[in-house]
């Protein structure tokens, strides 16, 4: 399984990564995860390829690696190992999955995550949609990363679902609180909304406490902009422990995001870890939370209407009973056990397809 993103970087991608590597290799499955990694590698079984390098891209900074010692490492890694099955994750991100297609060694199969916009078609483009042939299995986790890349590929593609490890957000001991608490999880830049729920904040009682995880490129403006709150606490980078952690203790999971996402998966670990939902009415958040039964979804850029739905929540018992228990039967839905089967029919469908390949 090859990411194009730094492992030891939260993300949506390499969280993916690294939670099915996991239930593959529990399922009894060998797993080699490669990738960049910009520090010691997060998990077992993954072979680093090298630094990453931040990259703009889709409004986020993306830790990629195209650098040449990178695509070298990537090639010598699959001449050395036999695979049965390469899965590429954003198969035409700069650097080594892409490298990967261009060098094949085994069948592959490749998952689309990006909604929007991408500058791994226009920076490799005409060249794209001939490559792209080279995919045994072409899967996409939304309507949305279908519908970008089949305009920049065109193709077919196996509409599969982004995942939760969902005991692991379960069990995870409820980080302490003082009264009614909201979290926020998301790098400190304008497409996800943090800006938005800080305006929001000044509607909410003065008993309402703000966890604001994560940094970014508007980090120091925002905390400059908020300084006299006290309600608002900045906790920096956590760890996934600390987030599911976090994720139990609040009351309230909040997602303002106003554009780029194309799957809600950092919804369903909310669901998961049996908390309330309220986030922008997003075709990528609308995929797994359902307005009025799993999440409350509000227009996206609107600090009044987002104010209203979290005082809504947090002062209406009955409610958030309803959005917890359906939330919770909705993440399970999405379980990356479930995920992991489906993966394993898709790999023996692209052996096959590659054997008639060879045969032809």
């Amino acid at each position: 399984m090859i990411c194009p993103y730094s492992l030891t970087i939260p993300g949506g991608v390499q969280g993916q990564v690294l939670g099915l590597a996991r239930m593959l290799r529990s399922m009894g499955h060998e797993v080699r995860v490669l990738g960049p990694c910009d520090g010691p590698p997060p998990d077992a079984g993954i072979t680093p390829l090298g630094v990453s390098i931040p990259t703009a891209a889709n409004g986020s900074v993306a830790p990629i690696a195209p650098d040449v010692s990178a695509q070298l490492r990537t090639i010598r890694v699959l001449r050395d190992e036999e695979f049965d099955v390469v899965h590429l994750h954003e198969p035409f991100c700069p650097g080594p999955t892409h490298t990967a297609i261009l060098f094949k060694t085994a069948p592959l199969v490749g998952t689309f995550h990006a909604a929007g916009t991408s500058a791994g078609y226009r920076f490799f483009k005409p060249l794209t949609t001939r490559v792209a042939n080279r995919l045994d299995v072409r899967c996409a986790v939304s309507d949305d990363a279908r519908a970008l890349a089949q305009q920049s590929l065109g193709g077919e593609y196996e509409m599969v679902f982004n995942a939760v490890e969902v005991a692991e957000y379960a069990k995870a001991a409820p980080a302490p609180t003082d009264g009614p608490t909201i979290l926020f999880v998301g790098r400190h830049e304008p497409r996800k909304g943090l800006a938005v729920l800080l305006a929001a904040m000044a509607d909410l009682p003065a008993d309402v406490t703000l966890w604001v995880a994560s940094d970014g490129p508007e980090t120091a403006a925002l905390r400059a902009q908020v300084a006299g709150d006290a309600r608002i606490q900045w906790l920096g980078r956590i760890s996934e422990a600390e987030k599911a952690a976090r994720l139990r203790g609040a009351d309230v999971f909040c997602a303002p995001s106003l554009r780029g996402e194309s799957f809600g998966v950092v919804l369903l670990e909310a669901m998961a870890a049996s908390t309330v939902v309220v986030a922008s009415d997003l075709p990528g958040y609308a995929n797994v939370a359902r307005h009025g039964r799993d999440a409350l979804l509000v227009p996206p850029g609107d600090a009044s209407a987002l104010a209203a739905g979290l005082r809504r929540v947090l002062t209406d018992p009955s409610l958030e009973r309803e959005l917890v228990s359906s939330g919770e039967q909705r993440a399970a839905e999405f379980s990356m056990e479930h995920l992991a089967e489906r993966y394993l029919v898709l790999y023996e469908q692209a052996r096959r397809h590659a054997g008639r390949a060879r045969a032809t």
